[in-house]
């Protein structure tokens, strides 16, 4: 190799220093290296951004607690969110908002959901009790009255979803439904049936990060055999 050649290689040192110093001034200028003046993340956002002014309303109707309502939400909006930020009704609580923790759960139609996973959109025409729709004529539910009367709760934050669904789970044994815990499937299910084994697994599906189970196993016992 000849002395002029030699003069002429590029270092490893020097190729770096080079590089170095055109990241710098394209980061100086604002550019993103290897994209030119490309900004996706931006463009995205803005996007987004756009599609929130735009996004439609429609009224849905439902009956909630008794009362005919009707709110006008957007296709993604939440029954949790309609409840709460629509209706005022801060009963149910949003805890995971995922479905894990079983915070926000009301009755649809009589059935026990996660609200927080039901659109509000989907529920046209449908009757919807929330906490604030248990109470008759100024008096508690059975349920409620136990859980104060066996401290089932302690900072309160998952109570709402427990009484909801504790009382699911008396209607769900008096009408014969079975669970994983029932021994004997072949016969009908009664509500006298439900054991503190029952009412565990019936209610797995609601967390309490204070651990106050046994108090709420107890509640939901003696709500069954008084209601």
């Amino acid at each position: 190799m000849s002395t002029t050649d030699k003069d002429d290689e590029l270092t490893r040192r020097q190729f770096l220093l080079l590089a170095g110093r055109s990241a710098a001034g394209a980061i100086a200028l604002g550019a993103r290296p290897g994209y030119g003046d490309d900004q996706p993340d931006a463009a995205a956002g803005e996007a987004a951004q756009a599609a929130d002014r735009g996004a439609v309303r429609s009224p849905v109707s439902f009956v909630v607690n008794g009362q005919a309502r009707t709110v006008s939400v957007e296709p993604r909006t939440t029954l949790l969110d309609a409840l709460r930020e629509e209706l005022g009704l801060t009963g149910p609580k949003k805890g995971c908002d995922r479905g894990e923790c079983g915070a926000c759960t009301v009755h649809v139609d009589g059935r026990r959901i996660v609200s927080c996973m039901a659109l509000a959109a989907m529920q046209e025409g449908k009757r919807i009790t929330t906490i604030e729709g248990l109470e008759r004529n100024g008096q508690l539910h059975p349920l409620q009255s136990a859980f104060i009367e066996y401290d089932g709760f302690q900072c309160g934050f998952c109570t709402s979803g427990q009484i909801m669904s504790g009382v699911a789970v008396i209607e769900e044994a008096r009408a014969g439904w079975p669970s994983a815990a029932t021994l004997d499937v072949t016969r009908r299910f009664n509500v006298n049936d439900l054991t503190k084994a029952e009412i565990r697994e019936r209610m797995s599906g609601n967390l309490c990060r204070c651990a106050c189970y046994p108090n709420i196993v107890d509640a939901v016992a003696q709500a069954a055999k008084s209601s």
